[in-house]
């Protein structure tokens, strides 16, 4: 059974993939640097510190979080992934998102040809709902469905 949720668009835009999903604070760096740095094509999380990623495949997921963390290069961090294909296919966040990351998916949206909607203000229940692996379609309007 399908389950609704409705967020606040960041950077507009549809997407269809699978859950990942951080319980913890995603730390921007500390996950794409292998990626990023050493060409890591599966784009697994590098962050020791967040269990629930850590080695596993960030690319064309789903990717669920409470908030960012870490380093004032978050928001350069998620350009530079959008500018080299290795971005999630979107960010779903619990709370509000923090201003870094927030530029960097604005200026992904704007400077690069990747698509990653970006929805913040979701609700501690869509945190608690889903769950690794579950289907999730993001509509322009902030739309989150979980399946």
């Amino acid at each position: 059974m399908a389950k609704i949720f409705k967020g606040r668009v960041i950077t507009p835009g549809k997407a269809r993939a699978q859950a990942l999903v951080s319980r913890s604070g995603f730390n921007t760096l500390a996950s794409y640097q292998t990626a990023l740095m050493f060409g890591d094509k599966e784009v697994k999380c590098g962050d020791q510190n967040n269990p629930d990623l850590y080695k596993k495949p960030m690319i064309a997921k789903a990717l669920c979080l409470p908030e960012t963390i870490g380093s004032t290069t978050g928001g350069m961090v998620l350009y530079c992934a959008c500018a080299l294909e290795k971005q999630p296919a979107c960010m779903l966040f619990s709370k509000t998102i923090d201003p870094l990351a927030a530029s960097g998916a604005i200026l992904a949206a704007n400077w690069t040809e990747a698509s990653m909607p970006v929805i913040d203000e979701l609700g501690q229940d869509f945190l608690d709902y889903v769950k690794d692996g579950m289907t999730i379609t993001v509509d322009d309007d902030g739309t989150v469905t979980v399946e």
